[in-house]
């Protein structure tokens, strides 16, 4: 056995047990909660010891941060990279938002669950900050490529951001709303907002 092959082996053990400890954390995460999920925890389902984990991972931050990187993998948001194929053919800045709409929707349905626990955990732990901020980052230049027919400027942004968020969704989905009735509700509400501060500014 060389060297070279004895070292590429413990490479691969290596990168299995790292994914094992963010396989177990991710698991935890859903069943109890972040902030809840210690490494002791992360260390028995993982079937390893702590110190493995704090090997992989230092602390808390480096830990979720990984498990995001993850998460995101699975729930797939919407990003800018993706704006060209989304709004492809739609001239409106209606049309587009519909979309848009659609879009987000298909999102807040893959990943509820781990978004409303990462919210309310998001004060006490960095990288959960970090991951939601990457999130309305995302969001908040997605509307600006829906909405670029009208030239928008921040202001309106900032009152798509507020309006467009998977509280309302939420409000749609558990108030008796279809699927596609949320969508074409939810777009409608983001265009009348879109009128109502133009007409604001011309009075």
């Amino acid at each position: 056995m060389t060297r070279q092959y004895r070292m590429a082996k413990r490479a691969a053990a290596q990168e299995d047990t790292r994914e094992r400890i963010i396989q177990a954390t991710v698991t935890l995460h859903d069943e109890q909660g972040i902030a809840l999920t210690s490494f002791s925890d992360v260390a028995s389902r993982a079937g390893v010891g702590a110190a493995t984990v704090f090997r992989h991972f230092p602390d808390i931050n480096a830990l979720v941060a990984a498990c995001g990187r993850h998460v995101a993998a699975e729930m797939a948001p919407p990003g800018p990279e993706d704006a060209p194929a989304l709004f492809a053919g739609l001239v409106s800045s209606r049309e587009r938002l519909e979309r848009l709409v659609r879009e987000l929707h298909a999102f807040y349905e893959r990943g509820r669950m781990r978004l409303e626990k990462a919210e309310q955990d998001r004060t006490r732990i960095e990288a959960l900050d970090r991951f939601l901020a990457g999130l309305d980052a995302n969001r908040r230049a997605l509307l600006g490529a829906a909405m670029e027919p009208d030239n928008p400027d921040g202001a309106l942004i900032s009152a798509l951001m507020a309006l467009s968020g998977m509280d309302v969704w939420a409000s749609l989905r558990d108030g008796g709303f279809s699927a596609g009735a949320a969508v074409a509700f939810h777009a409608a509400i983001l265009g009348r907002a879109s009128e109502a501060l133009a007409e604001s500014r011309q009075g």
